[in-house]
Parts: structure tokens; C-alpha cells; sequence
């Protein structure tokens, strides 16, 4: 007896056989069953998700000889001859290959007659999108009043070529992609009962390459027999998909994590001695970045089937989240550019060095300019340098005392500080705009604009004193702003990344003494917690301050009396808007234009520059 592919051996005989369409399925079986069918069924999906075979078994759902069914027997003579192809009441056509008018003409003569030995004639028109317009126009009247022993079943991986003419006359199904746990888990029962030997690992990479088809997937696997010599192995499997291993794109991360551009260039150079697949590389290291971001966020979201969650935990602490953006940011635009490029291999390597190149905007640059120099100096750079630490005006402190609350369940932020700021100088405002004048320099004049630096929110009370590391005897209670302000200029301080650093500017400090810390957390940042991370923040500390420092969690249902480091600096960044607002409000060359020429301020261009 000859061999049977896989994927013709293994196609579902029956509605309880098709895996991973079961709202599809669902519905036809609530129809058969109750006897509420339709003239004419559209299945719409990509290829090998199961179109064709779903109208096969509802073919024989039809013809049953023990009835119309959704649990055909499979042993009746229709029944089997339509497994076998041969049923002469089911018309299968392949519409790619009969595109024309008179092919479609030639199709339709035979429907009046009644189905030789069937209860239905069945006409199944694979990729029905293929038909011209003549031969769609020629099908819609015996479409819309077909007569009672026939049916149309539809197949097509492109419904949108379809006339809506088409689409109104038809049932539609839309079959999804099969994911990568379903395909995997019907490839392990299928080599089971095929009694081959394999590794779960290479039933993942199968099911990962397959892309949501289940054919695909058996035909791979098909491939990986013969090519393992009658076993699916991992190692087989990596090299007949070409398929970078998991551990390479995982040094790769290390090596940026270090600042470390020659191991970088030395494992590009290793993956280039075995495969090609450059695009491939990179599409891995972004799938990476994001399961590493999603564990930041949603620790427990990491899908342990496809991941390894330990690995991905552990980059996920230590890499902040800004770096984390912006390497995901610059691995899809590489991955998007990388086919323009004369050498993808190059290419390749210059999307990394770009990672290693760039720092998110709060970061320390990588190259400071000489401040001493104004002949180096852009012009927003001039700007810049005659930044001076400036008290902030008694309007701007007024101001800003009304447009930043004092805690957190007051609201606020930088956009309550625009708003309040829009709405004093709504009675100057006209019709045309000014956009962004911050970093323009002056009409008429060689000078920058001299504009003053923002102190923090919370700074903005002379009387406050500098903030002691140095711990006191005795419990010492938070009273609810220098406390905060001194928590906020102790966790800038100490180096903390990734979910530890996320928990800490999260964090109050409700008490402390001599060892020990004694923090609050909101519920809604518990997923942040752990011991792990607590001792990563009382390590930091300890480091700080030279001494061994405990500390100790309390998860509150609100944190109304405290504000969190995170929120100081929303309120921060809400003085600095203020400030910049108050700058352009004054600039003499901004009233000039405004009175001149009946202009008006846009507020939301104003940006302050970085301090």
C-alpha cells in the first residue's frame, strides 16, 4: 500500500474530529440538529484552517443515509464515497482553474435536475473569489433562488474580492488561525498514534512555523520525519526551518544589557555561519522584547507553553522599562527597513548598534557637549545654557500652587496645570496661533530667550530642609509632604531598574527608624511585590546609606494622605509646564505678535525644555 501524507491520512472525517474552529462548528451543528439550513455557506479563512474539509463533512452531514445529521454515520454508501471523492451529487469545483463565464453557464445547466442517488446536490466551489465578474453575475440569480435539493458551499481566502451581491446571499464563516497550543497538541497525538518518536520542543517550533495552518503544520511534520530519519527531533527540526536558537537571541539581550557591542557583532557573525535568515533574527528579538515588557507589566501573562518564564522574569528585572520601549521601537523599524538595505547582514548589525547608540530622553547621554564652548552649541542648546537656577516668580508659585493639588486624590497633573493656565488667559486669546515659541529664538533680536528652570512641585517651599539619609532612633511618622519629597529624592538616588524601580517610585514611606523602612503600596501595584524585589530595594538602600536596611511592605486599599515618588513627578513635570507657560506669556516678542497680528497662544505646543 502506497504512503498517505499526513495531512490527507489525518483530515477530519467529522464535525468531532475538527480542532480549532469550534464556534464554527458550533453553529453548524445547531443547525443540522434543528433542521435550520441554509441554501448557501461561505467559509472564509486562510489556508489550511480546515474550509474545504468542513464542507466535506457537512456534505455528508446532508446525505447521511440515516438522515440529515451533525454526527454522520461514515460507514453509509454516501458517507463513503464522499470521503473517497466519488460521490456523483457532490460537484466539487476548483474556480482558479474554471475562471470563465462559460464555465460557470456549463455548471449550472444540471441544477434543475434532482441528485441521482444523494439528498441533496451539493456544489462546493473552492477559491471562489477566482471567478470573473460575468461568472459571478452569471451565479447570482440561481444563488438567490436556488432550488430545494441543491446547496452551495463557498470556500475562499479572500472574501473581500467577492461582489457584496455574493455576500448578501450567502451564510459566512470565518475560520481563524489555529494557534500554535492547538496545533501542537493535535501533532502530539497524531505522532503518537503513528508511534514516532519526538520532542515536545520540536512540536513547538512545527507549530510555531505552521502560522496558524493546521495542513502546513502536518506537512512540516510530514518533512521532519524524512529529515530525521524517522523522528522528530529538536535539533532536526531547528535546522531543516532554519530556525535561530532560542539561547542566541537571549545572548543578544545580554550583550545589550551590558553596553557590549563586540560580543553583539561576534554572535550576528556566528548566526551568519549557519543561516541567512536575518529578518527571521530580528522578528525573534522582537517577540523577545515584548514577552520581557509583558512581564514588567503582567508577570503572571507570560505564556509558559511558547517561553521560558524564569528566563524571561529575569531580564525583565533587570532592564528598565524605558530601554525596554525603546529597543522594541528600533527593532521594528529595522525589521521594516532591513529589506531596502544592499546587506541584510549589515544591516542587521547596525539595528543593534542603534540600541547600544540611543538612551530614552532620561537617561544619561552618551556623550555630553562642552558646555564651555557656545561655538559648539545648537541654538536650542543656547537655550539651554542660560538655564540658571532662578527662584520661580511669586504668579508662577500662585499659579502652580492652583493648578497642582497636594495629593494624589485631588487629581491633577500636567494636564490640569494647562487647563488652569488656558483658562486665566482665555480673555487674550484670538483667533490665529503661535506654534511651539519655546524654542524659537526672538524677533529682532540676537539673544535667546532667557527662560528660568522649574524647581520640583514639592520644592517649591523655601522652608523645607534638604533631605537626611542619616536614620533616626525612633520610629519617625510621615506626615504627608516632606516625608514624600524626602522618599521621592532617596529612590532617585539609588539604582534601581525594571519592576524593583516600578515599585519603588510606587511606593510612600509611612515610617522609618535606625534599619529599618516601613513602605505603603497601593493594591492596584501588588502585582509588583515580592520578595525579591523587596530585598533588590532594601540592597539599594543598604548601599546608599552604608548600613544593613530592612524593609517592610503594607498593601493599602488607597494611599489618599501619601504621594508616591511617580506622582512627584507628575507634578514636577505639571511646574515645569507652568513655568514654560509663564515664559512665553511674558516674552515681549510673543505679546508683540499676539497684539500685531490678532494671534493667540497655543498652549498645548508649549513643551518646557529639559532641565
Amino acid at each position: 500500500m502506497t504512503y498517505q501524507v499526513l495531512a490527507r491520512k489525518w483530515r477530519p472525517r467529522n464535525f468531532s474530529e475538527t480542532v480549532g474552529q469550534e464556534l464554527a462548528i458550533r453553529a453548524l451543528v445547531n443547525a443540522l440538529d434543528n433542521q435550520r439550513l441554509h441554501h448557501a455557506y461561505l467559509f472564509t479563512g486562510t489556508r489550511g484552517v480546515g474550509k474545504t474539509t468542513i464542507a466535506r463533512v457537512l456534505a455528508k452531514c446532508l446525505n447521511c443515509e440515516k438522515g440529515i445529521t451533525s454526527q454522520p454515520c461514515g460507514e453509509c454508501s454516501a458517507c463513503v464515497s464522499i470521503a473517497e471523492g466519488r460521490f456523483v451529487d457532490l460537484i466539487e469545483v476548483d474556480a482558479a482553474s474554471r475562471t470563465k463565464v462559460e464555465d460557470t453557464r456549463e455548471l449550472l445547466e444540471n441544477v434543475q435536475y434532482a441528485p441521482t442517488s444523494g439528498r441533496y446536490k451539493v456544489y462546493l466551489i473552492d477559491e471562489v473569489h477566482m471567478l470573473s465578474n460575468h461568472s459571478f453575475n452569471a451565479l447570482l440569480k440561481t444563488l438567490e433562488e436556488p432550488p430545494p435539493h441543491v446547496m452551495f458551499l463557498f470556500a475562499t481566502t479572500d472574501p473581500k474580492k467577492l461582489p457584496v451581491t455574493i455576500l448578501s446571499r450567502c451564510l459566512q464563516f470565518n475560520l481563524k488561525r489555529i494557534t500554535p497550543e492547538t496545533i501542537a497538541a493535535q501533532l502530539k497525538l497524531v505522532l503518537e498514534q503513528e508511534q514516532i518518536k519526538y520532542d515536545d520542543a520540536a512540536l513547538k517550533l512545527l507549530s510555531r512555523a505552521a502560522d496558524g495552518s493546521m495542513r502546513d503544520a502536518l506537512s512540516l511534520t510530514d518533512q521532519a520525519i524524512a529529515f530525521g530519519g524517522g523522528a522528530v527531533g529538536d535539533e532536526d527540526v531547528r535546522t531543516m526551518l532554519g530556525t535561530i536558537d532560542k539561547d542566541v537571541v537571549r545572548n543578544l539581550l545580554e550583550a545589550l544589557l551590558a553596553q557590549d557591542a563586540e560580543t553583539l557583532l561576534n554572535i550576528v557573525q556566528k548566526v551568519s555561519e549557519h543561516t541567512s535568515d536575518y529578518a527571521g533574527l530580528l522578528a525573534d528579538l522582537i517577540s523577545w522584547l515584548h514577552q520581557v515588557s509583558v512581564a514588567q507589566m503582567v508577570p503572571g501573562a507570560i505564556d509558559e507553553n511558547q517561553w521560558e518564564p524564569e528566563a524571561i522574569l529575569d531580564l525583565a528585572q533587570r532592564v528598565s522599562t524605558e530601554d525596554l520601549q525603546l529597543y522594541y521601537q528600533i527593532a521594528l523599524t529595522g525589521r521594516r527597513d532591513l529589506p531596502d538595505a544592499p546587506d541584510m547582514k549589515n544591516a542587521l548589525e547596525m539595528v543593534l548598534l542603534r540600541m547600544l547608540a540611543f538612551r530614552p530622553a532620561s537617561g544619561e547621554p552618551a556623550k555630553k557637549p562642552d558646555v564651555n564652548s557656545s561655538n559648539n552649541l545648537k541654538p536650542v542648546e543656547i537655550v539651554r545654557e542660560n538655564i540658571s537656577n532662578q527662584d520661580l516668580p511669586v504668579s508662577v508659585n500662585e499659579r502652580v500652587g492652583a493648578a497642582v493639588p497636594s495629593s494624589p486624590a485631588q487629581g491633577g497633573g500636567i494636564q490640569s496645570a494647562r487647563q488652569a493656565l488656558a483658562n486665566s488667559t482665555a480673555a487674550n486669546s484670538r483667533p490665529a496661533e503661535i506654534s511651539k515659541p519655546v524654542t524659537a529664538q526672538p524677533i529682532n533680536s540676537p539673544q535667546p530667550i532667557p527662560i528660568q528652570k522649574a524647581e520640583p512641585a514639592m520644592a517649591i517651599q523655601p522652608e523645607a530642609a534638604a533631605p537626611e539619609i542619616a536614620m533616626k532612633e525612633a520610629p519617625t511618622k510621615n506626615a504627608g509632604s516632606q516625608f514624600d519629597q524626602d522618599w521621592f529624592e532617596t529612590v532617585e538616588r539609588i539604582p534601581l531598574q525594571g519592576i524593583s524601580r516600578m515599585l519603588a517610585i510606587n511606593s510612600a514611606l509611612e515610617s522609618r527608624t535606625e534599619d529599618s523602612f516601613f513602605l505603603l503600596l497601593d493594591k492596584s501595584h501588588a502585582t509588583f511585590l515580592n520578595p525579591e524585589n523587596e530585598q533588590r530595594i532594601a540592597a539599594a538602600l543598604s548601599k546608599l546609606i552604608d548600613k544593613n536596611i530592612q524593609v517592610q511592605y503594607k498593601v493599602l486599599d488607597s494611599l489618599k494622605a501619601y504621594q508616591t515618588p511617580s506622582q512627584i513627578q507628575l507634578a514636577n513635570q505639571a511646574a515645569r509646564q507652568a513655568l514654560a507657560v509663564e515664559q512665553i506669556e511674558q516674552d515681549p516678542n510673543v505679546q508683540q505678535m499676539v497684539n500685531q497680528f490678532a494671534g493667540k497662544i497655543n498652549y498645548d505646543s508649549i513643551e518646557p525644555l529639559d532641565p
